[in-house]
């Protein structure tokens, strides 16, 4: 693929000169003769020619995701993404995350400086996702320079990008093997074994960042009634067994999440602790709405994200608002409330207020045990805030105002 050059506006030198790796279509000019499509290469020019980056071109509003500020980078060769995703592993690798049959992010876009790009590793199997068209028309390169960087230790590289990518008519290859042999793998995150589904699930087909969330859990649980509000696979309700709850309800919206949080569980123990065990496929907000005050006093709220743009952030709020007031609302004195948002375009502020909110309509005294946030493997560059998109609040819930 030719770079092309794009000329970006006085105006915005600021941010690309603190290294944000985004560039907005308003901030560029391009060259009369460019004929851009999405995906094509760039090369970023200042108005007197000083060279600032390169990257790749998209339609919208983020006009071009730089991949590299120096400028001799060749982004179009192999060596390129083979460096890139060699550094993304040898700190995976120093993190402790790389061990037969191990769960663990690979690739976490612009915190891992390759914007658009996820990559998560299942055991044996790595699934490549793809949120934008730049990523897309790279993906048989990037699955050939990462078979490369694993030697011999990946069976299969996955392709699953039906639901990230923008509709564009150029390639409807969205899904599929792009390297080695597809087989389903059965994986190990802390001594707990997990079958993703990463076939038809959502996200790569497992809630990876959550994996340290999921550990502190554990530590709570010991002889409380654990409620596991849009458990998805379970991972939650995993942790909460293994940790002597005294019984654990999982609930999600999907029959088909049921019957693979109810296969994890019988993976995972025997039959005495498997009856502690409840799985209901329901609607959250009428669950809880429906939950008799004091049935739990340990609950999990981690919904899928509310506001996947700044356009719905006010319903995204108020929904955090009405959930967590109905939960906080019928716990008991004493109990304990994991609360998280996963939408990037809520700030961690917001959703405090947002909780804050929902405390003062239930009318509880709350506290803030601690703070959550994603792991490691999820990385987020200190010059691309936007990264950090998991936050989490574990509440003590006390008595009426």
């Amino acid at each position: 693929m030719k770079r092309k050059r794009i000329t970006i506006k006085d105006s915005r030198l600021k941010a690309v000169e603190r290294r944000h790796p985004w560039i907005f279509s308003m901030g560029i000019r391009m060259d009369s003769d460019a004929d851009l499509k999405a995906g094509d290469s760039v090369s970023v020019f200042t108005r007197d020619g000083e060279c600032l980056g390169h990257g790749y071109y998209e339609e919208g509003s983020i006009a071009v995701r730089i991949l590299s500020f120096d400028e001799g980078a060749d982004i179009e060769s192999g060596d390129f993404w083979y460096t890139l995703l060699k550094e993304a592993h040898h700190l995976r690798h120093s993190l402790g995350l790389v061990r037969d049959e191990s769960i663990y992010r690979l690739v976490h876009g612009e915190g891992d400086y390759i914007p658009g790009l996820i990559i998560d590793i299942y055991g044996d199997v790595a699934v490549l996702q793809a949120h934008t068209i730049g990523i897309h028309r790279r993906r048989k390169m990037i699955a050939e320079q990462l078979m490369k960087v694993y030697d011999g230790a990946l069976k299969c590289v996955y392709y699953k990008s039906e639901t990230t990518l923008p509709n564009k008519q150029e390639d409807h290859e969205r899904s599929g093997i792009l390297a080695g042999e597809w087989q389903e793998p059965v994986c190990d995150e802390n001594g707990i074994r997990i079958v993703p589904d990463i076939l038809k699930g959502q996200k790569t087909g497992f809630f990876i960042d959550q994996r340290e969330n999921r550990s502190l859990l554990e530590r709570y649980s010991k002889g409380r009634k654990v409620l596991n509000m849009f458990c998805y696979t379970g991972g939650f309700s995993l942790y909460a067994l293994r940790g002597g709850a005294e019984s654990v309800v999982s609930v999600d919206s999907s029959a088909k999440a049921i019957d693979l949080t109810n296969r994890n569980v019988a993976n995972n123990f025997d039959a005495s602790v498997v009856a502690r065990h409840e799985a209901h496929a329901a609607d959250a907000f009428k669950f809880l709405e429906d939950m008799e005050y004091g049935a739990y006093d340990l609950v999990v709220l981690d919904p899928p994200a509310f506001a996947k743009h700044r356009g719905v952030l006010h319903n995204a709020l108020q929904g955090y608002r009405r959930i967590n007031a109905e939960a906080i609302s019928k716990m008991p004195d004493g109990g304990i409330l994991f609360t998280f948002s996963c939408s990037q375009a809520v700030s961690p502020l917001q959703f405090r207020q947002a909780v804050f909110t929902a405390a003062l309509s239930a009318g509880r005294h709350v506290r803030v045990l601690q703070v959550l946030s994603q792991p490691a493997d999820h990385p987020v560059s200190i010059y691309h805030p936007e990264g950090e998109y998991l936050k989490g609040l574990v509440l003590h819930i006390g008595g009426k105002l």
